[in-house]
C-alpha cells in the first residue's frame, strides 16, 4: 500500500521539459505496468517538445485549463474533463493555449 497527498509532494521538472513542473504520486516500480502517475501544471503558453515513447502508452486527463495536444501532427483540443490516450510510438506535443494554468493528471503504462 502507498498513500500520498498531492499537496505534500515536491515539484520536479518533467524529464524532457524541466520548465514544466509535476508532482509524482506513483513512480516506476510502485505498481506493475505503471511507469508514473503524476500531475503537471503548464503556465500560459508553455509547450512540451514533440516526443514519443516506444515502451509505454500515456493517458492524459485535463483537470482544468485549455490547450492543444498534437498526436502525430493532428491537433486535439484540451478542456476540462477531456481524457486522451496516446499509443506507444505516437509523437505528441502539448501546449497551454489559455491564460490560466493547464493542469493535467496523467499516467504511463508499460507495453
Amino acid at each position: 500500500m502507498k498513500i500520498v497527498t498531492l499537496s505534500q509532494l515536491p515539484e520536479e521538472g518533467v524529464s524532457h521539459d524541466p520548465g514544466i513542473k509535476k508532482r509524482v504520486m506513483l513512480r516506476n516500480g510502485d505498481l506493475p505496468y505503471i511507469t508514473n502517475f503524476s500531475q503537471a501544471t503548464f503556465a500560459s503558453g508553455q509547450t512540451v517538445t514533440p516526443h514519443a515513447h516506444d515502451d509505454m502508452a500515456e493517458v492524459f486527463f485535463v483537470e482544468t485549463g485549455q490547450g492543444i495536444i498534437w498526436i502525430d501532427g493532428e491537433a486535439h483540443t484540451l478542456t476540462d474533463g477531456v481524457c486522451i490516450a496516446v499509443e506507444p510510438g505516437e509523437t505528441h506535443e502539448l501546449k497551454n493555449t489559455g491564460e490560466s494554468p493547464l493542469v493535467l493528471t496523467y499516467f504511463g503504462v508499460k507495453v
